[in-house]
């Protein structure tokens, strides 16, 4: 405990929070009493240090080398800094930082931007807190050589992140391997050579113009100009206590789309999200307030962003529901999305986002194989990838991209990301075209199936307290591999540690069944949970379903056995 407490004293040391200081203080006066309490939260919180990956940083908040706080920022800006001259080749570099409503994002954004400056690059902040994909697409916009998104995403409250976005050659997509490994390498060197206060910083850098996020606006609007059928859309939406209002609302303006009725209660940023237990829409509840609104308007359709509105959810009237409406999957929503890409593209050039590919659709390897039936029956490319859009956003020659938790790159020529935003605009002008015939939502779902199968997913998430079960669960099933899901035999496993498909190499097991199925197992890459991801395909919906149902009850069986 002496070295834990020695860290603690030297990060006090150079800590420029009034809040985290005292924090740390109090929790250090506790662990010089004997107070065993105190003594594990000290030692959670400096026996090591968040990890900085392909995903950037994200984490809880608070004081120690294992939190998010203005120290560990300070280093990963100083950091990355270093990484960006270092690559350089002489030029000065360009990087633009974002934040969203989160606690301390600000500051930590206004901390990046000053070092970023102090260490000589152009350093340029967005104008005030905005979505995701907005910086994701000032990045290409301002033709930066990296951005920084200061967010946690859809994470619970306590929690905040640091995302990196590379441009040149990488298109202003999120890092990837090596580049991930270089930067943390110069943050670690940041870190042992003490303290951030020594660290150069100005306030000569750029406030980026308005003219950013009009650009962003413009952009958006012109993926699915209203069509005449829009006019009386009757429709709710919620911003889940995140930022993507202000935007989403400037959007609808300049494509043509009405506004919505909006869910009051949740549409102003605010990070504490009073009124869910975890801001995202794909728990359980996170939607309940969203179809009370639309109960009382007798809304047609409800669209849902996440906090950073990279992430969209839809729900549509469902009668056998209860409440009465149903949230679509996000595979439904992707499969749906990647059917409109599939159709402009067959009826366009066939030339994807990069000059001279052909055009193709993309998802992750958990996301429904249906996507790949939709690029097929188009003659276009199927690529499928490694989890996040850090690798779907790579894709060659693509024009569309998804993950099934709720994930859609509909525009990739001007955002390499997913982005809830040009997906809910793709999804509107899908809406109101089906409206225009008399159609649903529901009904286009109906459609796919009869053109393409019934396709069906599920998954089982695991959160755990104790990230070591996770990687027992996925040592077990490789030690002794199922040869049945329930009563299905499995036909082969694919190993993904091993390298499958030219796919880089990640801790994931896919298992192939004799009936077509597919069951996938795999860490998060986000959260302390283990998943399963379910898939099967069926002659209609009524048998998909059973089919689905029966690898549920296997799968379930199976991870009782390896735990």
């Amino acid at each position: 405990m002496s070295s834990v407490l020695d860290a603690a004293r030297a990060w006090l040391a150079q800590d420029p929070d009034a809040e985290t200081r005292g924090e740390l203080t109090d929790l250090i006066s506790r662990v010089e009493t004997g107070d065993a309490e105190a003594s594990a939260d000290l030692d959670d919180r400096f026996s090591t240090r968040l990890a900085f990956g392909t995903a950037g940083l994200r984490g809880t908040l608070g004081a120690g080398s294992n939190r998010m706080n203005r120290v560990l920022v300070a280093q990963a800006a100083a950091g990355f800094a270093a990484y960006l001259i270092e690559r350089s080749s002489g030029a000065t570099p360009t990087v633009v930082v974002g934040y969203d409503g989160r606690r301390n994002s600000d500051v930590f954004a206004r901390d990046s931007v000053e070092i970023f400056a102090g260490a000589g690059l152009n350093a340029i902040l967005l104008p005030r807190l905005l979505p995701t994909p907005v910086l994701a697409f000032a990045v290409r916009h301002l033709g930066a050589d990296a951005g920084v998104m200061v967010t946690a995403s859809h994470n619970p409250p306590d929690d905040n992140g640091y995302k990196v976005y590379l441009g040149g050659d990488d298109q202003g997509a999120q890092i990837v391997a090596p580049a991930d490994a270089e930067i943390a390498a110069h943050i670690q060197r940041i870190a042992d050579e003490g303290n951030i206060t020594t660290l150069p910083r100005s306030v000569g850098y750029a406030n980026a113009p308005e003219s950013v996020v009009e650009a962003y606006v413009s952009a958006t609007a012109a993926v699915a100009p209203a069509p005449a059928a829009a006019e009386g859309l009757n429709w709710v939406y919620t911003a889940m206590h995140g930022v993507g209002w202000e935007t989403v609302s400037r959007v609808l303006t300049e494509a043509g789309y009405p506004q919505p009725t909006v869910v009051e209660a949740q549409i102003h940023p605010d990070g504490r999200f009073p009124t869910v237990a975890f801001p995202n829409p794909e728990e359980p509840g996170a939607m309940d307030l969203s179809f009370e609104t639309a109960r009382a308007v007798d809304a047609e359709l409800v669209i849902a962003n996440d906090p950073d509105a990279d992430r969209l959810a839809v729900a549509v009237p469902d009668a056998d529901s209860e409440g009465g409406w149903r949230r679509l999957t996000g595979n439904e929503i992707g499969l749906l999305l990647g059917w409109r890409a599939a159709r402009l593209a067959a009826a366009g050039s066939g030339i994807g986002g990069d000059a001279g590919a052909p055009a193709s659709l993309a998802c992750s390897l958990v996301s429904s194989p249906g996507l790949q039936a939709v690029a097929e029956h188009y003659g276009l490319e199927f690529h499928s990838t490694l989890t996040g859009f850090k690798w779907i956003s790579r894709a060659p020659g693509i024009v569309f991209g998804f993950e099934e938790a709720l994930g859609y790159l509909v525009n990739p020529t001007t955002v390499r990301d997913k982005d809830g935003i040009s997906a809910a605009v793709a999804l509107l002008g899908m809406a109101s075209e089906a409206r225009a015939q008399g159609r649903t939502v529901a009904d286009l779902l109906q459609e796919f199936r009869d053109t393409f199968g019934a396709f069906a997913s599920d998954q089982i998430s695991v959160r755990v307290s104790d990230v070591s079960e996770i990687a027992g669960i996925m040592a077990a099933l490789r030690a002794q591999p199922p040869a049945a899901v329930g009563e299905i035999a499995v036909s082969r496993i694919d190993d993904l540690l091993l390298g499958v498909d030219g796919l880089p190499p990640g801790d994931v097991l896919r298992l192939w069944l004799d009936d077509g199925s597919r069951l996938i197992v795999r860490p998060s890459g986000t959260e302390p949970k283990l998943k399963l991801y379910l898939d099967v395909r069926g002659s209609s919906a009524k048998k998909a379903r059973r089919r689905l149902e029966a690898l549920r009850a296997g799968a379930e069986e199976l991870l009782v056995s390896v735990r």
